[in-house]
């Protein structure tokens, strides 16, 4: 690719109205965001990950009742073809096999799928009471320090004024 093209291709992609979006989410469809933050923090809903488990779930108990109906009929026809002599018993065995190990390997991965969003929903959880409890207690640690020292609610003048950037001024 010659850079002529290249550049040529870079100012096609910055006029065009669709853009990738790597800080965020879109939207809802009702119009709703997700979060009220737009630096687009993970945010992770249970219901969510409960209804995917669920959808996996149902479709591996769908897979189990209905994908294996014809086991047992497949099973005999292939045995009788062959006992007649046709080689057509051979294939339809060797299909049959085929089908119980791809449908094995499907169930495998909706259980997988299921048994993760479980696992996810309640590690989240975890975390987020985790991350609840250590931010509080430096919050109200934070304002026992303050209200020590100076006015409730006022920060203690001993760590000096901050400028606008949250650095210390110079000389204090």
């Amino acid at each position: 690719m010659a850079w002529d093209e290249w550049n040529q291709l870079k100012a096609e992609a910055g006029a065009s109205s669709t853009r990738m979006r790597l800080n965020g989410v879109p939207d809802e469809p009702d119009g709703k965001r997700e979060s009220s933050n737009r630096q687009g923090d993970l945010k992770v809903v249970n219901e969510h990950l409960a209804k995917i488990g669920d959808h996996a779930f149902g479709l591996y108990n769908r897979l189990w009742r209905e994908a294996r109906v014809a086991e047992t009929s497949t099973g005999s026809a292939a045995s009788d073809l062959s006992g007649q002599g046709f080689e057509l018993g051979g294939a339809l065995s060797h299909v049959s096999i085929r089908w119980d190990s791809a449908l094995a390997d499907l169930m495998d991965a909706c259980a997988h799928i299921s048994n993760h969003m479980d696992y996810t929903k309640n590690a989240h959880a975890g975390d987020e009471t985790f991350i609840q409890r250590r931010l509080s207690s430096i919050a109200t640690l934070d304002a026992g320090f303050d209200e020590r020292a100076s006015e409730p609610g006022k920060p203690n003048k001993v760590y000096g004024e901050k400028d606008d950037k949250g650095d210390k001024k110079d000389g204090e």
